[in-house]
């Protein structure tokens, strides 16, 4: 479904991967460096693109890197890609311009691609504190003994419990963010945004961060010693039939098909997304669509269901896991389903960022047998495989 909205209502996400990577010393910056099986940028790219609240994506990058990130998020194409300048300050405004030349948005989320384990938990707590403030950070408490140091020698003990980890992604409001950098002292740099914001008045709220945003930066961080990665391979299958009836709209795999009837349904009744949405949960033990998405929520009148499918296959992401290949088989007498199958083989990609040949689009009847075969019906079939990472130590090291 094509969904039409204000420019100016919308939430972007900015992410930051315009650096060379020093301080990791590696060969290349260490965006492009893979991290549990894939380029860091892209952890970050597929976690916020699938994230029901956010609406575009927008990648920062420096002059000559455009190659690099194009390889390391292909067949990706959610996304938006802006050049960055000489510092961070001018990397973010560099993409808050264009994101305004686009026309817009209400919110956006500062994100830097060195924490590329963002989950839809803490994106969540800071699109619901922007409700009552205008810029929200996730944070974690120290918990180890914090001290200050004169050359080489301890000077001080710090009272760590007015000290705070800060994170990423730092969600604002858009148009106070772009003034707050056009404000900011020309030549200067910070590290991150919500300085920036408070230097030009705001106030900023904090939201509970995760441990999982660690923050990639030096060779040791890289090294994962003493772990094995493995990855374990898991398999999900999903069925749905809803009914044919007159004056309903008929759609399928998130395409609207001209045809004499429709499904009759609590969403827009998308037999074969909700298949699909029921297989993404099977591979990770995560109940059906209806514990979800129960039919008796009036919320989910009319839904459109590509929502339902991506927000299965964001609760595969928060677990680390990937989606390799989704198979489907829609049963019917009619319509005919093969002019129709390359434009849903194509949605469905878009919806869970994945490659055309990833996904398997396939028609077949019943012979005249059934509720199917009567033309009372649709019904759908969907398996899904996915890996998720398993991390064992390695007592030997």
């Amino acid at each position: 479904m094509v969904e039409t909205r204000d420019p100016s209502e919308k939430t972007h996400a900015l992410i930051v991967a315009a650096g060379v990577g020093a301080r990791a010393g590696l060969d290349l910056p260490k965006q492009f460096e893979p991290i549990g099986g894939k380029p860091m940028v892209r952890h970050s790219v597929e976690r916020l693109s699938s994230h029901p609240g956010i609406d575009q994506i927008w990648v920062v990058v420096a002059a000559g890197q455009e190659e690099l990130v194009k390889q390391a998020l292909a067949p990706l194409s959610s996304y938006r890609l802006v050049i960055g300048g000489a510092t961070r300050q001018q990397s973010v405004y560099n993409g808050l311009v264009a994101i305004r030349q686009a026309g817009g948005g209400q919110y956006i989320l500062v994100h830097d691609a060195a924490r590329p384990f963002v989950s839809h938990q803490v994106v969540d707590r800071l699109l619901d504190r922007l409700k009552s403030a205008a810029a929200a950070i996730p944070v974690l408490a120290s918990v180890d003994t914090m001290i200050e140091v004169r050359g080489e020698q301890l000077d001080r003990t710090v009272d760590r419990n007015s000290l705070w980890r800060v994170q990423t992604p730092q969600a604002f409001d858009f148009l106070k963010l772009v003034a707050a950098h056009e404000n900011f002292k020309a030549g200067q740099d910070a590290s991150d945004d919500a300085q920036i914001f408070e230097a030009d008045g705001h106030a900023v709220s904090i939201v509970e961060g995760d441990e999982a945003l660690k923050k990639y930066t030096l060779p040791a961080d890289f090294a994962e010693k003493g772990t094995e990665h493995m990855r374990q391979t898991r398999t999900g299958m999903g069925y749905d039939v809803h009914r044919l009836a007159v004056g309903e709209q008929l759609w399928l795999g998130g395409v609207k098909i001209d045809h004499d009837k429709g499904l009759a349904g609590h969403s827009d009744a998308d037999v074969l997304l909700h298949a699909l949405t029921d297989a993404l949960l099977g591979t990770i033990a995560a109940g059906d669509i209806g514990d979800h998405f129960p039919p008796s929520d009036p919320q989910w009148r009319g839904a459109a269901s590509a929502q339902f499918v991506k927000y299965a296959a964001s609760l595969i992401a928060d677990k680390g896991g990937i989606i390799h290949n989704v198979d489907m088989t829609v049963i019917c007498e009619a319509p005919k389903i093969k002019p129709h199958r390359e434009a849903i083989q194509r949605n469905i990609a878009e919806i869970l960022s994945i490659a055309m040949d990833q996904v398997s689009v396939k028609a077949t009847t019943t012979e005249g047998l059934g509720f199917a075969g009567r033309k009372e019906g649709i019904a759908a079939q969907a398996i899904a495989t996915i890996s998720l990472e398993e991390i064992r130590v390695n007592a030997d090291r």
